[in-house]
């Protein structure tokens, strides 16, 4: 099992990440964070992802969360369910100001690629 998420702090704008098991709401890793709780981010996180997977199964699409994006005033906060392992998911927070989203979104992938659940 490999859950070295640090290549994430590599984005520009990084505020803090964690990788987190759906199913439980539990952390399995983190990175960064400062003042942003990422064992609270990735709890609720849970409820964002459970939402959008009922929301998909409700009108019958067939189909999966590549990312979803959440876009706050002065944040990006992106969660990526794990393709290989769609109950883990990881979650990033950068910066608005600093971050480069297309670029996250690569990197994201990228580090994902790297991981082993």
């Amino acid at each position: 099992m490999s859950t070295d998420i640090s290549g994430l702090s590599a984005i520009g704008g990084f505020i803090g990440a964690c990788l987190v098991d759906s199913e439980t709401g539990l952390m399995m890793a983190s990175e960064g964070g400062g003042k942003l709780d990422l064992e609270a981010a990735g709890a609720a996180n849970t409820e964002v992802v459970k939402a959008k997977l009922s929301a998909i199964e409700m009108l019958g699409l067939d189909d999966s969360i590549d990312d979803i994006l959440i876009t706050l005033g002065k944040q990006f906060h992106l969660i990526r369910p794990l393709e290989k392992s769609p109950t883990v998911f990881l979650y990033v927070a950068l910066d608005k100001k600093a971050a480069n989203l297309g670029m996250a979104r690569v990197q994201v992938k990228k580090v994902e690629q790297t991981l082993s659940i």
